[in-house]
């Protein structure tokens, strides 16, 4: 029998809706059924293309002897925190707190009045290699809670206090947000740099587009070589490694080891948005034909795959088909080599893809390899033209011929679970990079996909006040918007104007940013909270500035307001920049790294605008 979950829209919840876990979603009825029943809450927040979260759904919450001890000890809540980032901001928070670290899935441990008192991500079935299981968590819990509940409500009580702090950021005297300031990110940038594979950091690594923009900014503000350098071979590496989709195009969410080679193979529809943005960028530079392609071959992936009939963006693609990581991209060097056969081109493809009988990767978790192959590239196609002794457009057009055979063979597979639903944040950003890739490549097509997701949105997500939603799927849309999906949308419909010159996007960007100033707006601290004022389902109003795989709501609103005081020339907007600035100049300063996205709008205020005279 289905839990309480059959009866959401989520594809995540729905995925567990037929644990024997008796999940609610969350709301009202969850915490009023723990308070009748005395027990505590188990929140458990993910997403549905989450590799480690599948692990754990099939591990424990899909196993009757755990289900049975979480039935038993708690009321359980499941959230899927692309449609809740609000929730998810909260309880991320609390699991730094108590254990250092964060991730997904992510488990909280709550009172039925969700004040939290324990967290963590992954949970085995049962506690190995130091690790607590979800049976013994169960056991200690349910110990404590009847029979030293004082011990619990005080943690509570604790990290309350703790929380309360952890989204107020104290002004700094004498901090001075300036060109030293960028000077100081880049050098720390410069350092984590890996000159080898490019990148950043050792594994994992992730794509971190907004480091790559900030690397722009300074290299057009200094004329310092190495900052295009470090943006120019990490683009490159990327491109050609297992990071990239060879054959249906797309990037992977991130490489967990250094060389770009073995990813997590979920799809997100942000980092597509963002390293589209990235790679057009890097192009204005270096008029890169590689980073051109890259662009217009996301565009390919996302109008082909990843867009509603109507015009909106999904979500995301899983990582897992058939229950194993992968299996849908990996190709076995024989199958491989029967697709290709003997043809009269003597193409090498299998040198150039470096495939091998026993693969070409490590299992993640047992470190074998399994027969399976990832599509990489060692050498640039030049070098393989050099190489062949034949003009690398030929390679190319025979690369295209046989991609396109291997589309087709691998569509035949089990496709991975799409995660249809459309986010008004997500939305917003696919607008933007669809705008600046019309404006970079004069493609009209893609300012055309642009606005009609732009109408969609307006016409499925926008109340009759003209207050956004959040979330659409399968007819129904739910969740008020946050301040996230003001931002991203009004950066959107910001970059489609630019495109466009359709005034009317600028005057609903105008409102939207009004309303956003009126809801979300901290007028004791400065800054934008997550979520509205009248809006009361959580401990705290949290507030996001550190950029992490998406760019902070905050360091996105910088640039918007800056923008639209240029475009405006009304200096409400520039006003409302600076205040931001401050609010946040104290852990800016301290951690410039951590905010690079706000760092690419303060490189925007520092530089003078740039105004066209019509000379008459």
């Amino acid at each position: 029998m289905p839990n309480r979950l059959i009866e959401e829209k989520s594809p995540y919840l729905l995925q567990h809706a037929h644990n024997p876990v008796q999940w609610f979603p969350w709301g009202d009825e969850a915490f009023n059924h723990a308070r009748q029943e005395n027990k505590p809450i188990f929140l458990s927040i993910g997403y549905a293309t989450c590799h480690w979260c599948h692990v754990m759904e099939k591990e424990s919450f899909e196993d009757p002897e755990a289900a049975a001890a979480l039935n038993d000890t708690f009321v359980c809540i499941k959230v899927d925190r692309e449609e809740r980032p609000d929730i998810d901001a909260v309880y991320m928070a609390v699991c730094q707190m108590v254990s250092g670290r964060g991730g997904w899935p992510l488990n909280v441990v709550l009172t039925p009045e969700r004040k939290p008192f324990f967290a963590g991500t992954y949970f085995p079935k049962k506690s190995r290699f130091g690790r607590l299981g979800v049976i013994e968590l169960c056991r200690q819990i349910k110990a404590l809670w009847l029979n030293d509940p004082q011990k619990i409500l005080d943690a509570a009580h604790s990290l309350a206090g703790h929380l309360e702090q952890a989204f107020v950021y104290p002004a700094k005297q004498g901090a001075s947000l300036d060109t030293d300031l960028l000077d100081s990110a880049y050098n720390q940038i410069a350092r984590s740099y890996d000159p080898q594979h490019g990148g950043f950091e050792q594994a994992p690594k992730f794509p971190t587009p907004h480091r790559f923009m900030f690397l722009l900014r300074c290299h057009h503000r200094t004329g310092d070589a190495h900052a295009l350098e470090m943006v120019s071979k990490s683009l490159t590496a990327m491109r050609m490694g297992g990071l990239w989709d060879h054959v249906g195009f797309g990037f992977h969410r991130y490489s967990t080891d250094e060389r770009w080679l073995l990813p997590h193979f979920e799809k997100m529809l942000y980092d597509q948005a963002l390293l589209a943005i990235a790679y057009l960028e890097a192009y204005q530079v270096t008029q890169d034909s590689l980073f051109k392609q890259t662009a217009e071959e996301i565009f390919s992936y996302v109008l082909r795959d990843m867009t509603d009939a109507q015009g909106g963006f999904y979500t995301a693609e899983d990582a897992d088909s058939e229950g194993e990581e992968g299996k849908f991209y990996v190709w076995d060097q024989a199958a491989f080599d029967d697709i290709v056969g003997h043809g009269a081109d003597q193409i090498p493809w299998g040198r150039i893809f470096n495939l091998h009988p026993q693969g070409n990767y490590s299992d993640e978790a047992t470190f074998r390899r399994g027969g399976a192959n990832i599509l990489h590239m060692t050498q640039t196609w030049e070098q393989w033209a050099k190489i062949l002794g034949l003009p690398v457009q030929t390679l190319a057009g025979l690369w295209e011929d046989l991609r396109g055979k291997l589309f087709q063979i691998r569509r035949q597979r089990t496709a991975p679970l799409k995660d249809d639903k459309i986010l008004t944040d997500w939305n917003g950003l696919m607008i933007g990079a669809l705008a600046v890739g019309a404006r970079v490549l004069d493609n009209g097509d893609y300012a055309a996909a642009a606005l009609k997701a732009a109408t969609w949105i307006q016409s499925h997500l926008v109340d009759g006040g003209g207050r956004l939603w959040h979330r659409y799927r399968d007819g129904r849309r739910a969740v008020t918007g946050k301040a996230g999906d003001y931002a991203f949308l009004i950066m959107g419909l910001i970059e489609l104007y630019r495109s466009t010159f359709r005034t009317e996007l600028l005057g609903w960007a105008l409102d939207l940013q009004a309303a956003m100033d009126r809801d979300f707006w901290d007028a004791d601290q400065g800054g934008y909270y997550l979520i509205a004022e009248d809006e009361d389902e959580l401990p705290v109003r949290p507030k996001e500035i550190y950029d992490g795989a998406l760019p902070s709501t905050n360091a996105v609103a910088l640039s918007n307001l800056l923008l639209l005081s240029r475009l405006t020339g009304n200096s409400r907007w520039e006003e409302r920049a600076n205040e931001l600035t401050r609010a946040f100049e104290a852990p800016v300063a301290q951690q410039p790294t951590a905010f690079t996205h706000f760092l690419n709008g303060l490189d925007m205020a520092l530089r003078p605008g740039q105004e066209v005279e019509e000379k008459i």
